[in-house]
């Protein structure tokens, strides 16, 4: 089932003496974060909205107020919150896209029958992400290539993969 919340940014610090807070982006598109009136914060498993103002956009950060917060001290309580927005309001993916967050615990299969287990990370360190799957071959890393991966089925709960092209590019456990 999809979380009907996305996890957009983590507050990281206070920024100045009057309340504005600095936000760690964790979207590929920083940019989603211009004009944005309403936040969820997640308490005890439920989703409560907060206003905040937007004030700049930094290279790797984004600078902005919350409601009702007006002092450094106050700002400083909410270092480590993380901000979500819910899935009405997210922004457009392409056919070829998915958050991911919605890729988490789906089973790789290969189109030659291998069983990889279940999606248990996504590594994201350049060029291109890398999917960890944990399962009956141990760990294995597999780049996000559409040459390798045939099909997201959301729905199903399933990543199918080509069991050639991971024969060539994954890295698989040598336990």
């Amino acid at each position: 089932m999809l979380s009907q919340y996305l996890m957009i940014g983590e507050i990281t610090k206070p920024q100045g003496v009057r309340g504005e807070v600095k936000v760690r982006p964790c979207t590929c598109d920083p940019d989603r974060f211009e004009g944005l009136e309403t936040v969820y914060i997640e308490k005890g498993g439920l989703y409560e909205p907060l206003e905040v103002r937007v004030n700049r956009l930094g290279t790797d950060a984004v600078f902005m107020n919350v409601a009702g917060v007006t002092d450094r001290d106050a700002a400083q309580k909410l270092r480590g919150t993380r901000l979500y927005i819910d899935r009405a309001h997210a922004v457009e993916l392409d056919a070829d896209s998915n958050f991911i967050t919605d890729l988490y615990g789906l089973r790789g299969v290969a189109d030659d029958g291998r069983d990889l287990g279940k999606l248990t990370d996504v590594m994201q360190p350049g060029g291109n992400d890398v999917y960890v799957f944990n399962g009956p071959l141990g760990e294995v890393l597999v780049p996000a290539l559409k040459s390798v991966v045939a099909r997201v089925d959301l729905e199903k709960g399933e990543m199918l993969l080509s069991g050639k092209r991971l024969d060539e590019v994954a890295v698989f456990d040598e336990d």
